[in-house]
């Protein structure tokens, strides 16, 4: 019994160490959670559209930046996979090129504004949504460089273990957004009100002050002794060809699948005000199911690469089994949740004066509420084995995977509102189900065990140096 504790959750891989890597991305995800999740409360006491624009603009201009958010987000696992092999001074040379990555993106990403707002057009939004949602989406995509360094800069300090760092930049970036959207979308302290505009202002002001956090830590921290960070801003045609290689997948894959679930959402609020309000209101609560799973999500895909680094598949397969378990049991808290107390989990944004869109929404989305605890543990499995994949190189099958479940959702949408003329309870049973089935596959890919034969960096690397204890990692 004691072996089985020693090699489960003290061991290489267990429990314990991926906690300690995991537990501040949890909160790092939390607060981004609860950045969100404030922010259309906020905007739902100015009225049910102005929720569902937030949600339907904000999620158009995180779609339009995903597939770089994806290229660069490989960064935390060639980092990890650097910092494992021993070759700690190419780690933030990563870094570099990501932040080269960002700056030729942002542009592109600006000049795609115009497709856009021919997808609103195209997708019938109401009218009473289309005006605040292409206001809040053009002001909000100028602070897609910040996101962008600040996804780069994260991806460091997660592959090197230092999460910590992460968590304490999301912590400042999510109290000076709720601050400054308090004041901003309600006019407190002086400041005119600027209702949806204010809320994409606080939004962008609080992703900079969390990059502040970040960028001070990596230039002015010990890291940059350690990990020679000062001679790093240069470009690297080796680690940049890998970047591309390896996170191309991961990009795509994050921009198809962004891309589906927009219009998963815009399809759904094309249905009308109340459908529109009721889906915003169950996506807000799956925020909160969702969004923490990213941080195990990114806790094994660091784990994982950093042993694939050191040529140990053995430990790699126990760190994602270690996560599983964790977002297992957080899932498991979430399903009882939804399932026993969705009414009043939607009374939360019910608008302080009598409103007869929330009215009539308000059964629709708990009966989705509801429908959405059949799939919070198939959305676990997912995100840890296709970490675990991620970290192990694996990218273009859970790339393939992935695309295929979205774009399947969005097609069985089309097909079961527009020609079975079906109502959307029916079309979100079917959301459900396709989850479930999905999350199988997954899995089966994982258990093919073809991720333990990939070598991301060169076979010609010197010989690992042994990983430093997580007390001394976080010492740095």
């Amino acid at each position: 019994m004691n072996s089985f504790w020693k090699q489960n959750y003290l061991g290489p891989g267990g429990i314990k160490e991926m906690l300690t890597i995991a537990f501040p991305m949890v909160i790092s995800s939390a607060c981004d959670t609860i950045m969100i999740f404030t922010d259309r409360l906020f905007l739902s006491r100015l009225g049910p559209h102005q929720m569902s624009a937030a949600m339907g603009g904000g999620l158009t201009c995180f779609m339009l930046s995903t597939f770089f958010l994806g290229v660069t987000g490989y960064c935390t696992a060639l980092t990890a996979q650097c910092f494992g092999a021993g070759r700690k001074t190419d780690c933030p040379v990563v870094i570099t090129q990501g932040l080269l990555v960002s700056l030729f993106a942002w542009p592109l990403i600006l000049a795609a504004r115009p497709l856009a707002w021919k997808l609103f057009l195209l997708t019938k939004i109401p009218p009473e949504q289309l005006g605040p949602q292409t206001v809040y989406f053009d002001i909000l995509l100028y602070g897609v460089l910040i996101s962008l360094f600040r996804n780069c800069l994260s991806s460091f300090f997660s592959g090197i273990g230092k999460t910590h760092t992460v968590m304490v930049s999301a912590i400042v970036s999510t109290v000076s957004n709720i601050f400054i959207n308090y004041i901003l979308i309600f006019g407190h302290f002086g400041f005119p009100a600027l209702g949806i505009r204010g809320a994409a202002y606080g939004t962008i002001l609080g992703s900079f002050f969390g990059l502040l956090v970040l960028g001070r830590v990596y230039l002015l921290g010990p890291e940059r002794h350690v990990f020679a960070v000062t001679r790093s801003f240069r470009y690297d045609g080796l680690l940049m060809k890998k970047l591309w290689r390896y996170g191309t997948p991961a990009g795509i894959e994050f921009f198809l699948n962004m891309l589906a679930f927009t219009l998963l959402i815009l399809n759904f609020h094309a249905c009308g005000l109340q459908t529109a309000t009721a889906v915003t209101i169950v996506f807000n609560w799956d925020l909160v199911s969702f969004i923490p799973l990213v941080g195990i999500h990114v806790g094994v895909t660091s784990l994982v690469g950093r042993y694939m680094g050191r040529s140990e598949p053995d430990i790699a397969d126990r760190a994602a089994l270690s996560g599983l378990k964790l977002a297992w049991t957080y899932s498991f808290c979430t399903l009882l949740t939804f399932a026993f107390f969705p009414h009043p989990l939607v009374d939360v944004f019910r608008p302080p004066q009598e409103d007869a869109v929330f009215a009539a929404a308000r059964p629709e989305a708990v009966f989705m509420l509801r429908m959405a605890a059949l799939y919070v543990m198939a959305d676990a499995t997912t995100l840890v084995f296709s970490g675990a994949l991620r970290g192990a190189g694996d990218t273009f099958w859970a790339m393939a995977i992935s695309v295929s479940m979205h774009w399947t959702l969005v097609i069985g949408q089309l097909f079961l509102l527009k020609i079975a003329q079906l109502s959307p309870r029916w079309t979100w049973g079917f959301l459900c189900l396709t989850l479930l089935a999905f999350s199988g596959l997954i899995y089966l890919r994982y258990r093919t065990g073809q991720w333990r034969t990939i070598r991301v960096l060169d076979e010609t690397v010197p010989p690992p140096a042994p990983i430093e204890p997580l007390h001394e990692i976080k010492d740095l």
